[in-house]
């Protein structure tokens, strides 16, 4: 039992990383102009599509834009996270949000995110407002 817990151990520190920066642990972390191209090509789709997908810090951001986000007669709407779906133009996994407004429209939205960035967000995805940080 001690040996086993002992090679485990070793097993496991080779998958430690000297990185601070939770970008690292999980998406590309994208920077530069790579970053600037890749967000230059997305931006021929509409944004929070799966090919143009929304920009947040982890999922606090995420939630934190969903928020501030208002349906056409200003209410907030609902929302819900319902997965994560494949690799986005940024080289992470995204995640989609059901967006639903009770009145107004647009009824419901998907609205696909890439948390892994270090961004806060100013615009809304189509059919929505925002309300400024």
């Amino acid at each position: 039992m001690r040996t086993t817990l002992f090679a485990l151990t070793l097993l496991l520190s080779g998958c430690a990383t000297t990185s601070n920066d939770p970008m690292d642990l999980f998406g590309t972390n994208l920077q530069g102009r790579t970053l600037a191209r890749a967000v230059e090509k997305a931006a021929a789709y509409p944004f929070g599509s799966q090919q143009n997908p929304v920009r947040a810090s982890m999922p606090v951001g995420q939630r934190a834009y969903l928020a501030r986000l208002r349906c056409s007669d200003n209410s907030a709407p609902t929302f819900s996270r319902e997965g994560s779906f494949g690799i986005g133009p940024y080289g992470s996994i995204m995640d989609r949000y059901a967006v639903t407004c009770a009145t107004g429209t647009p009824a419901t939205a998907s609205v696909y995110m890439d948390m892994y960035h270090d961004h806060v967000e100013a615009a809304a995805v189509p059919g929505f407002t925002i309300v400024p940080e």
